[in-house]
């Protein structure tokens, strides 16, 4: 495998990443079940094991699905690709004043779509003053 094609693949799924963090997608049962895998499974900040369903029943009423609420602002996105059709990205994200690391993994299927398989945030304590 070549590195343009290494590229393309981690390309694939950083626009997977980015449009499951778009309100519209969110909101949208439909538009998000094209995104997750089957396999889906998140470990998310309360320690709290989603599956594929439960995420796609979930996420319309979780933070960043309003077209008029706080949106996700993501940074320092950046993938590896650790085998052909398996990419693992990272990267943060700020949403209404809280801040995540995040880690995913993404897999083609048969088909060439890309979906996400593994999701895991971290919040970020905010800053602690010196001395405290």
């Amino acid at each position: 495998m070549d590195e343009k094609d290494a590229a393309e693949q981690v390309a694939e799924a950083i626009a997977g990443e980015l449009r499951l963090l778009e309100p519209s997608v969110r909101s949208s049962r439909a538009l998000s079940r094209v995104l997750l895998d089957p396999d889906f499974v998140e470990v998310g900040a309360s320690g709290r094991r989603w599956t594929y369903e439960e995420m796609l029943a979930a996420l319309p009423e979780m933070q960043g699905a309003s077209g008029d609420g706080p949106r996700y602002e993501p940074s320092e996105l950046t993938g590896r690709l650790l085998a052909p059709g398996l990419v693992h990205l990272t990267y943060e994200t700020h949403i209404d004043g809280r801040h995540a690391r995040r880690s995913s993994l993404w897999r083609r299927h048969d088909d060439g779509t890309w979906r996400m398989y593994y999701h895991q945030g971290t919040p970020v304590p905010p800053p602690q003053p010196p001395g405290a």
